[in-house]
């Protein structure tokens, strides 16, 4: 015969409730039945558990490291059911969504926000990260979901739009261009220009419109982040094009937004990898970012007005 989990249970309950008359109500069993089997305990392990003094038990130097092994055990053992009983519930879990930097800013955090509001049980996990790392991450099915700028396919995954609007000027407070409605690329002709990264394949379709009509703008800055654009705009560095998505959550710190003439389309393509479990939590999640990009193209279409 070996140690059970029997055993364990009932030298747990001796040494969380002090004596075999407790341990036997935790158990909701016999104390002669507590007595035996830690007694078997004993003879099975080879250790002396306990010391009888006035009818008490007082646990040895043996127990009490054998008890912090236990206790270790115990709480790994709660915590795995725990989870299974949240699952079942769906109050617990973790989604994981692996993002392009800027949409972790900009429309993650009232997604994220939104659904938790509704599900506060589960944790959300979200990691910004550029492509081709981004695609190479979901093609390795590591991440519940993906969403990206630009569209794309990885391996083994499904894609979809999820919003699709389009790349928009940005000006400082107050600036003289902010009078007109729609702005051309001559407009900008001599303008302080903040730049994305060169790299940047929205900055490269931005550039090939200016190449394209020859105007010069006035490059003064150049950053790899959209949001730190916006910000650079807002103090007055200079005037920029950008996703449309990102201008309007600077919208309320003054940033002034126009559409652009030769329009550049922009879009936000979520990506589900083929391979990892169904999951009930993860679809609701979509559910809701879907729900916002809805709202998020109403916004932009009211603050830019109709296209000429």
């Amino acid at each position: 015969m070996s140690v059970s989990l029997r055993h364990i249970e009932i030298f747990w309950a001796v040494m969380t409730a002090g004596s075999v008359t407790e341990a036997a109500r935790m158990l909701a069993t016999s104390q002669p039945t507590v007595s035996r089997e830690l007694a078997r305990l004993e003879t099975l392990t080879g250790l002396v558990l306990f010391e009888r003094s006035r009818g008490r038990l007082q646990p040895t130097r043996q127990a009490l490291m054998l008890f912090d092994e236990v206790r270790r055990s115990y709480f790994g053992l709660e915590r795995i059911v725990n989870a299974a009983e949240a699952l079942r519930q769906f109050d617990q879990g973790q989604i994981s969504v692996v993002c392009q930097p800027g949409l972790a800013q900009t429309l993650m955090p009232a997604v994220c926000r939104r659904f938790l509001a509704q599900y506060p049980g589960v944790s959300l996990s979200i990691i910004p990260q550029d492509p081709p790392l981004l695609d190479e991450w979901l093609a390795a099915q590591r991440h519940d979901m993906g969403l990206t700028e630009e569209g794309m396919d990885p391996r083994g995954t499904r894609v979809e739009t999820v919003l699709t609007t389009e790349e928009v000027c940005v000006l400082p407070p107050g600036h003289p261009l902010a009078a007109k409605a729609v702005l051309s690329a001559a407009d900008f002709a001599g303008v302080d220009f903040v730049y994305l990264a060169e790299a940047d394949p929205y900055r490269q379709k931005v550039d090939e419109v200016f190449r394209q009509q020859g105007i010069l703008r006035r490059p003064v800055v150049e950053t790899h982040s959209s949001a730190a654009l916006c910000s650079m705009v807002i103090e007055g560095v200079g005037c920029a094009i950008v996703n449309a998505v990102t201008a309007l959550s600077y919208r309320d710190r003054g940033l002034e937004i126009r559409r652009f003439a030769s329009e550049i389309p922009y879009s936000v393509t979520l990506a589900l990898p083929l391979y990892r479990p169904p999951s009930q939590s993860v679809d609701r999640f979509v559910e809701v970012l879907k729900e916002r990009c809805r709202e998020l193209e109403g916004e932009l279409a009211k603050a830019l007005g109709p296209r000429a």
